[in-house]
């Protein structure tokens, strides 16, 4: 059994995605090739923006974004403490400071009242200049933007979605990438949109922010001529290729695979919610499912069910072993765990397990079993 099945997917996928590399490679059109722009346009669609730009991966997207904004030195960036680490490095990478902010235990997402209080304390202590909250979509989930963009208004910060993992996900049927001021995606190949390397995106409304994006992911280049440097970029292209790959896997994704990874979703539930806590998707939410996580007892009962799913053949996963407090890149923050019970807890019980759109029934019942033989 594989935990997210990359392979079976491609059997279903194969001529289309086959006959797309091959169309690259007879045109040897490799970088922003036409393909790529398709996928923008799609994608920008999908979403509900007036722009898509694609690159490199999902950590340039949101250093990218930060770029465009001019965050460096001196400014905060909110996010969430629990979390993959881009989330904060791509702030730091440019001078800037993230804060770490508690997470509900409920989604695993940023507890909105926890990203209050840092606003608030991060504005009395005086020595850094609030700019930025970058709310993540954990494990397939919007964040609770319902919260978090009043709060960005209030004080007035610019919101930087992190879609990574949520693209998909909606909420009342407004579509994970669509919250933010800017918003951003990985197609990392475990994410529900994933190519065969790295890949990201960014999505905005704004044309001037989509004209400075298309320049930093090019070294700063003109818009007329690439030997035109006008400021210091990035060398960040999603490659041709991908985007051929990712095209045939993006229709896939919008006619039957965001319909099928929720029935397995409730397959999971409806197996296992009233012996472990089982993941709480709000009303008037829709997750992608990045990933299925439950939650145990305690670090020993959960390292010892990773064990035992292991001897059965069964992968799993533990997102995330340690808060990004916890990480040795920030120990100089001195940041208390007490600031973080919940992103503590999440660390010590959850337990992420397979989950793709084309896993079977029978496959449900397989894990299932071993985790109620225990």
């Amino acid at each position: 059994m594989k935990f997210r099945d990359l392979g079976a997917q491609y059997q279903v996928l194969k001529k289309d995605i086959d006959a797309g590399i091959l169309s690259v490679i007879e045109s040897s059109d490799f970088i922003l090739g036409k393909p790529v722009s398709e996928l923008e346009n799609k994608l920008a669609e999908y979403v509900g923006r007036k722009y898509c730009v694609a690159c490199g991966n999902g950590t340039d997207a949101l250093q990218l974004a930060l770029m465009v904004w001019g965050i460096g030195p001196g400014d905060a960036v909110f996010t969430s403490d629990f979390t993959y680490f881009a989330s904060a490095g791509s702030a730091s990478i440019l001078g800037a400071t993230p804060v770490l902010v508690d997470i509900d235990l409920d989604t695993f997402n940023i507890s909105p009242e926890a990203l209050e209080k840092a606003i608030i304390r991060t504005l009395e202590e005086g020595k850094l200049i609030p700019k930025v909250i970058v709310p993540v979509d954990l494990f397939g989930q919007p964040a609770d933007y319902g919260k978090i963009l009043p709060i960005a208004e209030k004080y007035g910060l610019k919101v930087l979605e992190d879609g990574a993992q949520g693209f998909g996900g909606n909420i009342k049927g407004k579509r994970a990438c669509s919250f933010g001021d800017m918003s951003t995606t990985s197609f990392f190949p475990a994410k529900p949109l994933g190519c065969y390397g790295d890949g990201g995106a960014i999505f905005t409304d704004d044309a001037e922010e989509d004209a400075r994006l298309r320049s930093l992911r090019a070294q700063g280049k003109s818009p007329v001529d690439k030997y035109d440097n006008r400021e210091i970029g990035m060398n960040s292209r999603l490659d041709t290729l991908q985007a051929a790959i990712l095209l045939p896997k993006f229709k896939a994704f919008v006619e039957h695979e965001l319909d099928d990874v929720n029935r397995v979703a409730a397959w999971y539930t409806g197996r296992l919610a009233e012996h472990f806590v089982t993941p709480k998707v709000p009303a008037g939410f829709l997750s992608s499912w990045a990933q299925y996580t439950i939650l145990l007892k305690n670090r020993e009962e959960r390292d010892a069910m990773q064990k035992h799913l292991k001897e059965q053949g069964i992968p799993s996963m533990v997102y995330y072993p340690r808060g990004l407090h916890q990480q040795e890149a920030y120990k100089w923050m001195g940041l208390k765990d007490a600031l973080y019970p919940n992103t503590l807890e999440a660390t010590n019980r959850v337990l992420s397990l397979p989950m793709h759109p084309y896993m079977k029934q029978e496959d449900v019942d397989r894990v299932c079993q071993a985790l109620l033989e225990k």
